[in-house]
């Protein structure tokens, strides 16, 4: 264990033990350098006596102890001592009374030993320690420092080392640092720091250098014998500067460096020659398209690549159209990547990028593709590739250096121009209601690739100014859709399904009155490309084939009647629907009807009104309203209404519809006739004197009673608070005749 250090767990010691008198000095040793200044502190406490204490320092010697100087006694000092004294090399100072301080001006190597502070007694009775000593080291000023730089001199990107080999004569209790820093024209001559490493084998970095530290631009070198080196990475023209390399030597006291010396040396200065970058670039068609739907592939080369050093390229992808004087009329960009391999697609290409559609890949020999698996012929146009050249920064980033960009290159090819026709053919005539009909759509087109067809069956009344609706549909993927044929009951009588490569087949299973009129294909030409949604290419419409079979069936008339016009509330009223047949009767059962009864307001014709009640021609009734009616088939050819407990809010005009449905005896099958319409009925509803004033009557003779009471009842209240009989007071008699006076 180190002498100074276990003098002081002793005095440790001694001073937890006893509660005397505790003089204190410093944990040696102190170690400093030769011609420095030297201040050795001293304090004494718990003591008795006088506030003001005498001090008394001695250099102990082997056989003796030599006074130095005294706070009390001029004489004190060794004669061999006294003109160091006299001359003030050697003096003290009084900090305070408990406190002094030995001071050595100009400090020697033959002044290194062990220095007693002592403090005679004043204390009553013998007590703790009376002194303490501390060893003191003067070393040599030997540390020097040999700065040196193999070569000042670099281009841009290449590094730069920056060597310090130091030496000292004492290493014993003393530890080493080593600083870089750098001094720019443009900074007025302040030094910035670069690095340091020490004295606790710690590196501590400028506030510019940190990150170029961390990212590895900053390495350390040491060899050891005094050895220590600072290579700059991927040095650049900011880098140029005079470097200087400092050395400071450390002592430690307790918890904290003390500097005890410090050497600094310039180490030349560093020249950085920029290096511009350079590159070109070579695009061309490497797979031209001849049609759309093709695959197409551009390759953008880049060339005579110098001074990248540690930068990264990237690349964006251009699209120009060009007016006829080769003027640039606009610039699109496709996709990009960027100097971490970041794909970005332009806004309008985005979605061929998610699908696949669009790719982007780099080759080892910085060559950049752009593919394009199945062009379009909105994609004709100009190409050119823009490459980008990065550059990492200071802070860990990176910065554009440089930016090319290619002539551009053209894609195009002659197109082709779609074309498409649809042929209807009858297959199977509606010669009679009840019947089927059948017809095929032969599409045919040209130009088309990898396309697929969807087919719509429209129908168009016969007449001019014939209502058109859809029936039904095939999509390009082959899913049926019915469009607006919603009959009830013939929901399945219509088929459409694709009968050949490029043929479709439309049937009508029992052909009605209704279905008459012209029926036609249009059909629609559709692309894809791998997953994406249908395109649209092309649409054409077939000739029109004719349901127009002749109806020979009888004539139906409908009429309606009601039994009261004007009726009273609650009442019952009755509404007669009757069908009758101008031409031969058909034989029963070989005729049905279908019944609606509707009530709407006063408008001619308002067909947006839903049925009140209605009656299929099985004879199912439905009610689609709340209010108490009923409906029943009085006889083969008559449908009755009946509205109970008639409302205000049964007032209206009341009209039935009947659709016959006749047997036909060559096919057996129901055919559909005509739907009639009959005339329209008024009905009112009567209110009585009586029943118009019987509830004002009742609510008048209900207030006035309530007022009645709360009148009364309000007088007996009044009567019993103010006039109430004085309990005191005698009455008077009256079997006598009162005194005037008492009058």
């Amino acid at each position: 264990m180190d002498k100074g250090l276990l003098r002081a767990v002793l005095l440790f010691i001694a001073l937890a033990l006893s509660e005397g008198r505790v003089v204190k000095v410093p944990v040696g040793p102190l170690v400093h350098v030769e011609g420095q200044p030297v201040s050795i502190r001293c304090d004494v406490s718990n003591y008795e006596g006088p506030r003001d204490q005498d001090f008394e320092w001695y250099l102990m010697m082997a056989d003796k102890m030599l006074p130095l100087v005294s706070t009390f006694d001029g004489l004190f000092t060794d004669s061999s001592m006294k003109d160091r004294v006299n001359s003030r090399d050697i003096s003290f100072v009084k900090l305070s009374d408990s406190s002094v301080e030995l001071k050595f001006k100009s400090v020697r190597a033959t002044d290194s030993g062990v220095y007693r502070c002592s403090t005679p007694s004043t204390d009553s009775v013998i007590s703790g320690n009376y002194y303490a000593d501390v060893e003191l080291k003067v070393i040599g000023d030997s540390l020097k420092v040999s700065p040196l730089i193999p070569k000042a001199a670099v281009s841009a990107g290449e590094s730069v080392e920056l060597q310090c080999n130091t030496t000292r004569g004492f290493t014993e209790h003393t530890f080493l640092s080593v600083s870089w820093s750098v001094r720019r024209a443009n900074n007025s001559g302040v030094l910035e720091q670069i690095l340091t490493f020490g004295p606790d084998d710690k590196i501590q970095t400028g506030s510019n250098y940190t990150q170029r530290y961390v990212d590895g631009g900053l390495l350390l070198d040491l060899r050891g014998g005094g050895f220590y080196g600072l290579v700059l990475k991927a040095a650049t023209p900011a880098d140029r500067g005079k470097y200087v390399c400092t050395a400071q030597e450390w002592v430690r006291q307790g918890h904290t460096w003390r500097k005890i010396l410090e050497r600094s040396e310039d180490m030349g200065k560093v020249e950085v020659t920029a290096t511009d970058l350079q590159y070109t670039l070579s695009l061309a068609v490497s797979v031209s398209p001849q049609s759309a739907g093709e695959p197409t592939e551009l390759r953008c080369q880049v060339q005579q690549l110098l001074y990248l050093q540690n930068g990264r390229l990237g690349v964006s992808w251009v699209y120009s159209t060009r007016s006829a004087a080769a003027e640039v009329q606009a610039e699109v960009m496709v996709a990009s990547l960027d100097q971490q391999g970041a794909l970005t697609a332009g806004a309008q290409y985005q979605q061929r990028l998610d699908r696949g559609d669009i790719a982007l890949t780099r080759t080892p020999d910085n060559t950049f593709i752009l593919r394009i698996l199945q062009i379009a012929d909105a994609d004709m146009g100009w190409y050119s590739c823009r490459v980008t050249a990065w550059t990492p920064d200071r802070k860990g980033g990176w910065t554009i250096s440089k930016e090319v960009q290619s002539s551009p290159v053209a894609v195009q090819w002659t197109p082709k121009t779609p074309g498409l026709s649809v042929a209807a053919h009858r297959v199977r005539e509606a010669s009679s209601a009840g019947s089927t009909f059948e017809m095929t759509c032969q599409v045919s087109g040209q130009n088309l690739q990898d396309s697929s067809y969807s087919v719509l069956i429209r129908f168009e009344e016969s007449g001019a100014g014939g209502k058109s609706r859809k029936v039904l549909s095939l999509s390009p993927d082959s899913v049926l859709q019915l469009e607006e044929w919603s009959e009830p009951g013939r929901i399945d009588s219509v088929v459409l399904e694709k009968s050949g490569a490029t043929e479709y087949r439309f049937r009508l299973y029992g052909a009605q009155v209704s279905d008459r009129g012209f029926y036609c294909c249009d059909v629609t030409a559709w692309t894809r490309h791998q997953s994406q949604d249908w395109t649209k290419i092309i649409s054409a419409e077939s000739s029109k084939i004719q349901i127009d079979f002749v109806h020979t069936g009888p004539v139906f008339n409908i009429s309606i009647h009601s039994d009261a016009n004007d009726v009273s509330l609650g009442d019952t009223v009755q509404m007669k629907c009757s069908v009758s047949i101008l031409n031969a009767s058909p034989n029963t059962g070989d005729v049905a009807f279908e019944v609606r009864w509707f009530q709407s307001s006063m408008h001619p014709l308002d067909n947006g009104v839903s049925p009140l009640i209605s009656m299929d021609r099985y004879g199912v009734v439905k009610k689609s309203s709340s209010n108490d009616s009923s409906l029943e088939r009085t006889d083969q050819y008559s449908f009755t209404l009946s509205l109970h407990s008639v409302q205000h809010t049964d007032v209206g005009e009341y009209y039935c519809r009947a659709t016959p449905w006749l047997l036909s005896p060559a096919t057996g099958a129901w055919g559909k006739e005509t739907e009639l319409s009959s005339g329209r009925v008024l009905l009112a509803v009567r209110t009585e004197m009586w029943e118009s004033l019987k509830m004002p009557v009742g609510y008048g003779v209900i207030a006035a009673l309530v007022a009645g009471l709360l009148s009364i009842l309000l007088g007996l209240a009044v009567a019993r608070c103010c006039f109430s009989r004085n309990p005191l007071h005698t009455p008077r008699p009256h079997n006598k005749l009162m005194d005037l006076e008492m009058d």
